[in-house]
């Protein structure tokens, strides 16, 4: 069942799916569309999910899904893992890979591969300031928190000396 992502508690589970390129502007009705579909027939036990997404920056896909009351079952949610498979496969994306990393350099958020970002930080193009995303996280108010961080404060600071 949709719910306005805002009305779910702060408790709420997040899985956080970046792709490897933003969304063109095209295909991100069809992507909404889908999604919307898929979580308004998205059961846990054959009970309806009360969930919500987002997608930010043209390139995350947000799940949020108030497990307050029963947490999902594995069915569940290997039923939101095929659809994010789906997805992936429709539009040429990576949505699973959860080692390559998202920051920001002013008001874009570049997408490179560990050892790409790895030799950035060493040739200092990006700083201690640089803002990376914690896909990591866990509810929703770690989303509001701790997503978009200083790197200092990420597993990310390992790279900075």
């Amino acid at each position: 069942m949709l719910l306005d992502f805002n009305s779910l508690p702060d408790n709420s589970k997040i899985w956080i799916y970046q792709s490897n390129r933003k969304f063109y502007p095209q295909e991100l009705d069809a992507i909404k569309n889908k999604i919307e579909s898929f979580l308004n027939q998205w059961t846990n036990e054959n009970k309806p999910i009360q969930a919500s997404y987002e997608i930010k920056y043209d390139r995350f896909i947000l799940f949020a899904v108030d497990v307050a009351n029963s947490p999902l079952s594995l069915n569940a949610i290997d039923q939101s893992v095929s659809f994010i498979i789906e997805i992936q496969e429709i539009y040429s994306v990576e949505l699973l890979d959860k080692l390559n990393v998202c920051f920001k350099q002013g008001e874009h958020v570049q997408y490179k591969d560990l050892k790409t970002f790895q030799k950035l930080v060493k040739n200092k193009s990006v700083s201690s300031k640089t803002i990376v995303f914690n896909n990591l996280i866990n509810t929703k108010e770690e989303l509001e928190n701790n997503w978009e961080i200083p790197i200092t404060e990420s597993w990310h600071s390992r790279f900075i000396k």
